[in-house]
């Protein structure tokens, strides 16, 4: 059977070298799980190195093409390819309540909401790990007090250690995209509960970085948070200034202060 060719609207870049897809594939610990579910495996250049490891790979492709081809090619797949989209599908309908790791060369359209996807099911997924755009990785693992912090920064980091483990030349895939990439890994923090509303906290922090440039004072102005509490000297700082610990006290002050 011929190579899948790569679609344009469905962000398809295939590795093509074998030892990066293998060490992506070893970056996962395989602690405190037993499935890992690969998304957007395209011709399985990192699904064998997966197979290869003991535990049990599922994967979930898109593209009907790409399904075919791993159906041809990797019969050790069989039964645990979901040909369905990751962003719509419920996960659980094949995993159930286990808990899994979520690892991929992510399509660089649909990157940002595969995280937060896998922020909403936090409660199963202990690690995750894979490629991103370079910028947009860099994003997330990023610490206080830079312009690439952000909301995806907090969020993420509020419930997992993110980690850049290396950079990924854009000559190494087919097609070659226009920027390089970056492979970063979460672990999952050991107390991932919130001491705060967690809602609340996901608002003040999207609210928050709407009006970066803003003092929380200003771009937080919605709240209609008493005086008082404006008088805080936290109200001063621009959200970029605020790390994550910040941002739940933050919360909880807005809370206290009946919003």
């Amino acid at each position: 059977m011929e190579k899948v060719k790569a679609k344009k609207h469905l962000g398809q870049h295939f590795l093509n070298d074998e030892n990066i897809a293998q060490k992506i594939a070893d970056s996962l610990t395989l602690e405190g799980y037993q499935n890992v579910l690969e998304i957007g495996p395209g011709m399985g250049v990192l699904t064998k190195y997966l197979l290869d490891k003991p535990i049990t790979t599922f994967v979930i492709e898109i593209d009907t093409e790409s399904v075919t081809y791993l159906q041809n090619h990797y019969p050790k797949l069989d039964g645990k390819i979901i040909s369905k989209d990751f962003l719509k599908y419920n996960l659980s309908e094949v995993l159930g309540t286990e808990p899994f790791a979520i690892i991929g060369n992510f399509p660089y359209n649909i990157s940002t909401q595969i995280v937060f996807k896998t922020l909403e099911l936090r409660n199963q997924i202990p690690e995750f790990s894979g490629m991103f755009q370079k910028e947009v990785a860099e994003r997330i693992c990023e610490k206080k007090g830079t312009k690439a912090y952000g909301i995806l920064s907090v969020l993420t980091q509020a419930f997992y250690e993110a980690e850049y483990l290396f950079t990924v030349s854009e000559h190494v895939f087919i097609p070659p995209p226009k920027v390089k990439s970056g492979v970063l890994r979460l672990k999952r923090k050991e107390n991932y509960q919130l001491p705060c509303d967690e809602k609340l906290f996901f608002t003040v922090v999207k609210t928050a970085f709407n009006q970066r440039r803003k003092t929380l004072r200003n771009s937080l102005k919605t709240y209609q948070l008493s005086d008082n509490l404006k008088e805080d000297s936290i109200f001063d700082l621009r959200p970029e200034q605020l790390s994550v610990e910040q941002f739940i006290d933050l919360t909880q002050k807005i809370a206290a202060d009946g919003v």
